[in-house]
């Protein structure tokens, strides 16, 4: 497949010299499309010896049909690729400005649009620029988010180009399942108007005013999810717990600290919901009793009584099963071992749709990092994800839900 690879102006110029190359690996075809500010940071002579193709670097470099070069390219690209991409050209794309190549690519190609943004952490965080993924999002392009860490600027936070792996993994992802063919996603999804109630992140048991016990999710997972099914067209209720990182717009916002907190917060909106997606790594037991006050060193060892919390999907599973009406439910196993086997053995014990199953031993995968490798196990068959963005493996789960939601009509009518 051609993929058109466009390269703005940031530190992260060089990265796109490897995300080409690994494209390369995969058997596609490259053009480059560089910015006037990308060629300070790389010259098109490298893109140019790996691609083995003319860089493209000025909309009005003379020569035939130079002038309509955008529009016989953006007929024939299969995926339009950004990285990295700047505030800059967030701006432009969300908003048809075309004063460019790569923009004028952007307004003309109706071949699905990979972006990754990369800037400095405040920039990512400005009202402007999140309005314009917004935007982008609203129309189907999907996203490569960008990782934490050092920035070339010195700050340390969110704006880092994710690595060149990871953005070919989900170029590669998008091409194989045909998601983003829509200029909006949301005009053909069997989610588009259905209300979809997710859970994310952890949740905290408190010791005393001082102390929790809690575990490493990041929330990152769930909030892939929420996302990506309001870029679907759903009313996604987002039910959180305490976590550092940003939550996707949504129709609703809950925050909750404590698993008690998340099951009467779920239980609410339980009944309003056509699909439920419990994310959430919900604490399995709880201290019997929050001291009031800060506990103090008292000898060398200390003993707490814990409790076991509310199984909100347990509860969820039973209470469709004897009604025999209820929303479509995908829960999540974290495990460190035998994890397909776990996943299954917990699919029918809940009586849940799907059980997406992840290995939280794995450093690349699962709490607190930016990827995941999962098994998503359904009622005849167990499918295994390679690594994978958690944007894309999000995508996935929603394909299958969306799939279950066609296979039977009826119950999803019923629940509306």
């Amino acid at each position: 497949m051609l993929i058109a690879l466009g390269v703005t102006g940031g530190i992260g110029a060089y990265k796109a010299v490897e995300v080409a190359r690994g494209l390369q690996k995969r058997g596609h075809e490259v053009v480059a499309i560089m910015t006037a500010s990308a060629t300070k940071f790389v010259g098109p002579v490298t893109f140019e010896a790996i691609t083995r193709r003319r860089v493209i670097t000025d909309q009005f470099e003379p020569g035939a049909n130079s002038e309509i070069e955008h529009i016989a390219l953006a007929s024939t690209i299969d995926l339009l690729l950004v990285a990295p991409a700047t505030a800059n050209i967030l701006g432009k794309f969300a908003n048809g400005l075309a004063d460019d190549f790569l923009s004028t690519l952007y307004t003309a190609t109706r071949a699905p649009v990979l972006v990754a943004p990369a800037m400095n952490t405040n920039m990512f965080a400005h009202e402007a620029v999140k309005r314009n993924l917004d935007t982008l999002a609203a129309r189907g392009v999907r996203f490569v988010e960008p990782g934490e860490g050092y920035l070339a600027c010195g700050w340390i936070g969110k704006g880092r180009l994710a690595e060149p792996d990871e953005i070919v993994a989900a170029a590669e992802t998008l091409l194989k399942s045909g998601a983003g063919l829509l200029s909006n996603p949301a005009e053909s999804s069997n989610l588009r108007g259905r209300r979809v109630l997710v859970t994310a992140g952890p949740t905290l048991e408190d010791l005393d005013p001082v102390r929790f016990i809690g575990n490493r999710s990041s929330g990152r997972m769930g909030f892939a999810i929420a996302a990506e099914a309001a870029r679907r067209g759903a009313q996604v209720t987002l039910v959180a717990g305490p976590t550092a990182v940003e939550p996707p717009r949504v129709a609703e916002l809950v925050k909750v600290r404590s698993a008690v907190e998340m099951h009467q917060a779920v239980l609410d909106r339980v009944d309003r919901s056509d699909v439920v997606v419990m994310a959430a790594a919900v604490a399995d037991y709880a201290p019997v009793e929050r001291a009031p006050q800060k506990v103090h060193k008292d000898g060398d060892t200390m003993t707490v009584v814990l409790k076991r919390t509310p199984d909100i999907l347990g509860e969820l599973g039973r209470r469709r099963l004897a009604s025999g009406r209820g929303p479509l439910l995908v829960g999540f196993a974290a495990e460190t071992e035998r994890v397909e086997e776990q996943g299954a053995a917990k699919r029918q014990r809940k009586h849940v749709d799907l059980i997406v199953a992840n290995d939280v031993a794995r450093s690349d995968a699962g709490f607190d990092v930016e990827t995941n490798a999962v098994t998503i196990v359904g009622e005849n068959a167990s499918e295994s994800l390679p690594l994978l963005p958690k944007s894309q493996v999000a995508i996935e789960i929603l394909n299958r839900v969306e799939k279950l939601m066609a296979q039977n009509p009826a119950r999803a009518e019923a629940n509306r």
